[in-house]
């Protein structure tokens, strides 16, 4: 009868290293899976601990846009009271044109 019972309690000590080294391969897959992710996904925060959004190109590009934009205001519309609302109309709408235009980055 012992000897019974040794088999079986052997038995089941292999099928639970089996399940174990299954469990253990699976997590390894999975991390490794993150970790490549991790390698391919850019970077999230800038040097200073921010979030970002923007590289600096498309920054500067932003700045050059609207600068024109205000300048071309400022040379071909006479009224002031209308260059100044209009220039004030376009840094208002400037963000939401950018997300339009350039998209949604996190």
């Amino acid at each position: 009868m012992s000897k019974e019972r040794a088999r079986r309690r052997a038995e089941r000590l292999a099928v639970l290293e089996r399940e174990k080294a299954a469990r253990a391969r699976k997590v390894a897959r999975r991390a490794r899976g993150r970790a490549l992710l991790k390698r391919l996904a850019p970077p999230r925060m800038g040097s200073d601990g921010r979030l970002y959004r923007r590289n600096r190109r498309q920054r500067i590009g932003i700045v050059v846009v609207l600068l024109i934009a205000i300048a071309a205001v400022w040379l071909f519309i006479p009224e002031p009271a209308l260059r100044i609302l209009l220039t004030v109309l376009l840094v208002l709408a400037a963000p939401a044109l950018v997300v339009v235009v350039l998209g949604r980055r996190s």
